[in-house]
């Protein structure tokens, strides 16, 4: 089984990674920038039993893009899952943010997913799933978050493009969102004030406790099985309730 990971290095994505490693599967990991947080998440996929192919790669760039469809089309002709966790963390209010810096979060966590599956067509079979995580600042308002939730909420819509598209040839589209939840994209997005957030999620989450990494990946799993043959362009929260 052949696994890509788009912004593998580390927070849900490297869990992704290391997770499926664990299977004792091919594990192509892409990253942007971060050469040592990469060479650590390989690491784990080695240890957990797995095999990671890093692809250093700008998702949010027709490049970036290239370069990580060659790397997974040389490898295999079988694409079985293709989770898209790639995020450019920016933060800002709507009034006050670089529109420069907000049309490149929304290449990146966004419009990226047309041309990477459409580059990805060839190893997409029968049987093959898309999984793009995306997050509660997808669907209502959360303080200078205007550079990830409403270009989530973008890549919601296209998976739902995407999963009509996809059916027929056997292919799933579907979307795994996340509440409140301590990654480094998470703390970079709200700086000092992380951790109060984060503890104050988890005191107003009815399900008693805050959400973990594991969480996200074990939603992840369970969209892509075939026990979810059915569910197709939906998107799966994650959060114990917060958002009720």
């Amino acid at each position: 089984m052949t696994v890509l990971v788009t912004g593998g290095s580390s927070g849900i994505g490297r869990a992704v990674a290391e997770h499926w490693g664990s299977l004792g599967h091919d594990v192509v990991v892409n990253f942007h920038s971060d050469d040592a947080a990469a060479a650590e998440t390989a690491r784990l996929v080695t240890a957990a039993g797995g095999t990671p192919h890093l692809v250093k790669a700008d998702v949010g760039t027709a490049d970036g893009v290239a370069s990580i469809a060659d790397a997974v089309r040389g490898l295999t002709d079988s694409l079985d899952l293709y989770v898209h966790c790639a995020a450019l963390a920016v933060t800002g209010r709507a009034l006050e943010i670089d529109p420069v810096q907000l049309a490149r979060a929304i290449a990146v966590n966004g419009t990226s997913l047309v041309p990477l599956t459409q580059s990805l067509l060839p190893v997409l079979q029968r049987g093959s799933s898309l999984v793009y995580v995306s997050s509660r600042g997808a669907r209502s308002y959360v303080p200078s978050y205007v550079a990830l939730g409403p270009t989530k909420s973008l890549g919601e819509a296209l998976v739902r493009y995407l999963a009509v598209e996809l059916a027929p040839r056997g292919v799933r589209a579907n979307t795994v969102a996340a509440g409140p939840l301590d990654t480094p994209a998470f703390r970079t997005m709200f700086g000092d004030l992380a951790q109060t957030r984060l503890d104050a999620a988890a005191a107003a989450n009815p399900s008693g406790r805050g959400l973990t990494v594991a969480d996200v990946v074990g939603a992840v799993a369970w969209v892509a099985s075939p026990a979810a043959s059915m569910v197709q362009g939906q998107t799966v929260m994650v959060d114990g309730g917060l958002s009720l």
